[in-house]
Order: structure tokens, then sequence, then C-alpha cells
């Protein structure tokens, strides 16, 4: 059986992007765009998948790790050049090879497996992958004779006035059968504008050879986008965000301004779960059905059970567990976890603590490096200090205790189990089970001392 295998072209530096980051590099949705590539690639059950890197290659190569085999270019002498760097790896091996380029990050694997199977269809030596465009500027221009047959692609620097009118545009994706591509390779030149070796002079190659030569036109545009700037890089992510955010409102999931939420690629999400406007989701967060996130939260790295009530706020690498609340204006930071039907109400800030079952931690108040236990009220601007200069120390919060407003927990200190802080209290020593602690200064009134003030207030 022959093999199916893919070459990546990832060896541009592009210098329009304006950017210290390499180009493929450069994030839509969660992934950098080579990342979006390789993933809709591997979907199709390659064989092999090679890519081509150049500029940045050691980052590139950090980024995709052992999904994919690398070779390089050295220099940028066209994308003929980029893509015979691959002959030692593929050479040899009887298939099909697609060729498709590290910057056009909307292809989906569905298109991949169409222009596959209808190369294999017509018994091709190349199938290129072409679309309508409304502005074709830029892009090759598919030249076809009177009977629909493709004669031959010509670059935008290289078209006449009539070959620059045509509106059908090479999408830069191909599919060749392997050793067919090879052998053509060793016969293109650079007499061209850029002085670059092109692919697509294979085109004409195998043409003259008597090879058939196929074009599979794809309905969606879009998908063929390539980024080179900052303009196109917004104009995909758009385009992107809107594809996320279908596919999440097809599975059941309520977003109210679609054109103003902002959810990753990898996210997941339950059915009935409403998505407010403003909304960011990020990283590797999974969100349960039921939950409401609200207006301008952001959520980065989260897991969130059912039932699960954001409002406003900002949360990073946590958990909530079912029935929890938050907001609004808190914000969860790494390594905290909100047990079942746990309320934290607005501005509060959690740090590496673990709460539990419907403990209530109101208003105004830091919980860092702590557990606090089963049914606790926490008043309003309870501080657990555990900083104290050079190391954190950790707060115990047994079951049911209660907890002062404007109290101070110094740690490391231990409150048991139905326990008792006065309001406005800093705990320094142990509270032990059903005691009460107050630590302040007895109140004083000094008698007439107003009429001693040197002024008339």
């Amino acid at each position: 059986m022959s093999a199916r295998n893919t070459i990546i072209l990832a060896a541009g530096k592009g210098t329009r992007m304006k950017s210290k980051l390499y180009k493929v590099l450069h994030r839509i949705c969660g992934r950098t765009m080579v990342d979006h590539v390789l993933t809709q690639v591997e979907k199709t059950n390659m064989d092999n998948i090679v890519t081509v890197v150049g500029y940045g290659a050691e980052d590139v190569e950090h980024e995709l790790g052992d999904r994919t085999k690398y070779v390089v270019q050295e220099q940028q002498l066209g994308t003929g050049d980029a893509v015979i760097k691959a002959e030692p790896l593929l050479k040899d091996i009887e298939g099909t090879t697609m060729v498709v380029s590290g910057d056009t990050p909307l292809f989906t694997s569905q298109t991949f497996e169409k222009l596959f199977k209808y190369h294999e269809e017509k018994q091709a030596a190349v199938t290129i992958l072409t679309s309508k465009a409304p502005d074709p500027t830029g892009y090759g221009r598919i030249v076809r004779n009177d009977i629909g047959i493709v004669e031959k692609i010509v670059e935008q620097k290289d078209a006449s006035k009539e070959e620059q009118a045509i509106n059908e545009i090479n999408t830069g994706v191909y599919v060749f059968d392997n050793q067919a591509l090879f052998k053509s390779l060793h016969q293109i030149n650079n007499n061209n504008a850029q002085g670059e070796y092109y692919l697509t002079d294979v085109i004409e190659i195998l043409k003259n050879a008597g090879k058939i030569i196929a074009a599979y036109r794809m309905a969606d545009f879009n998908e063929s986008m390539g980024v080179n700037d900052r303009i196109a890089l917004s104009k995909a992510t758009k385009v992107m965000q809107a594809r996320i955010n279908q596919h999440h409102m097809a599975e059941g999931v309520s977003i109210i301004n679609p054109d103003d939420t902002y959810i990753d690629v990898d996210i997941k999400i339950g059915p009935d779960t409403v998505v407010e406007p403003g909304v960011q989701i990020h990283g590797q967060t999974t969100i349960g059905s039921n939950c409401r996130i609200g207006a301008n939260s952001e959520i980065i790295d989260c897991q969130l059970h059912d039932n699960v009530h954001v409002i406003s706020s900002y949360l990073q690498e946590s958990e909530m567990l079912d029935n929890s609340d938050i907001g609004p204006y808190s914000h969860l930071r790494p390594a905290s976890v909100i047990g079942p039907h746990v309320h934290l109400g607005n501005f509060v800030e959690v740090k590496k603590a673990q709460i539990d079952e419907g403990t209530k931690v109101g208003h105004l108040t830091y919980v860092g490096n702590a557990h606090l236990g089963k049914n606790i009220n926490v008043g309003c601007g309870v501080i657990f200090a555990n900083y104290d200069g050079k190391n954190k120390h950790n707060v115990t919060v047994g079951d049911g205790a209660f907890i002062g407003s404007n109290s101070n927990l110094i740690a490391p200190v231990n409150i048991a189990d139905h326990s008792f802080i006065a309001a406005g209290s800093t705990i320094t020593d142990d509270v032990n089970k059903y005691d009460m602690a107050i630590a302040r200064a007895r109140q004083t009134n000094k008698p007439g001392y107003y009429k001693k003030l040197p002024y008339d207030a």
C-alpha cells in the first residue's frame, strides 16, 4: 500500500510581521500557526511528516517536538528549494506527498482528505488545491485552457494583466506523486522575477511530460488564508474564533455575543453553559454543564465542574467544584481548589489554597497558602498573612470555624474546628477547638478630649 507523506514549509523569517518571534510561532486561539497546520495534518493519518525549518529552527522544533521530522533550508531560495530539502527522507517512498505552508493555520483535515481523495480518483501526478478569491492580489493564479484543464500557475509578479485578472488562486497546497515530485524538482530553475526556485514550476514540467494535472477547488476561501503580517493574523484569528464558537454552540453552549467571545481551540465546555460577552477562555480549560461565565471574565488553564458561576472574575490554573461561585472582581491564582457549594464574593483573592464544601468568603479577603475546612464563615477584610519576607507559611482553619471581619491570621497558625476569631484580631498563636481568640487592644475613652483640641474641628 502506498504511503501518505506531508511536507510542511516553515523556513521563512516573516519580516512583514515586524516581530522578534519567528512567523509560524505566532499564536491564533491558543496554538501557534504551525501547530494548527500540523494538528490537521496528523488527523489525516500520515505515514511521514517532514517540516522544513530555517530561521528560528530550534524554536520550531521545541514547539512541535517529535511529532514531525525536520530538515533545514539554510538559505531562503524559494519553495522548490525548500521541498527538495526533504528528498533524503522521502525520495524512495512510493505514494503521495502533500505540501502545505506553516503559515496557513485555517486549513482543516476534512479539506486535506477531500484533496487526497480527488487526487487518487484522477490518478494525477499532481493535484493543486485552489479556491475563488474575492481579491486575488498577491496569490498565484490558476491558468486553465479553454476546456478547463490546468495549464500552469503564474505568480503575481510574473503574471500578465490578463492573468492577474483571474480570480482562481493557488492556495499553496498540493498533492504529488512522491517520486515524480523529486524527479521534477531537479529540472526547475530560478529564471523569474524573484530569482527563486518555484515549486509551481514542477506543474509545467509534469504537464510537458504528459502527466495528469488536476485541481480541486475548495468551497471556503477563508481556509486558504496565509498570514504574512499582523493584519492577516487578526483576520485569521477572527475566522478561527468564529469557527470555535460555532462548534460550541452546536454542542449546546449558549454564547450571548460570539463576536465578542474569545475561546481557545482546545477548550471543552458542557451543554447548557452560558457564556456572556467579553469572556476569554484560554489554555487547557474545561468547563462543565449548566455553568454561567459572566461578562468580561478571563479563565486560563482551569477546571470548572458543573453548575459553577463565575461573575466578572480572573481565574488561573485552578479548580472549582460543583455549585461553587466566584465574583464579581475576584481572582483565583494558581493551585487553588474551590470545593462544592463554596461562595467567593467580590474582591476576593485566593492563591495556592484549598477551600472545602460550604465555606463562604464574602468579600475583600486574601486567602493564600491555606486549607480551609467545611462550612466556615470568613468575614470581610480578612488577611491570611502567609509571607514573612523570605518564606511562605501555611494557615489551617478547621470545619465550622468563624473568622471575624478585619482579622489577620499570621502564618504559620492552626485554627481548630468550631473555634471563633473575634473581629479585628491579629492571630499569631494556634486556637483550640471551641475557643474564641481575641487579640486587640482594649478600647479606652478619654472624657472631654475634644475640648482640648487647639482648633475648632
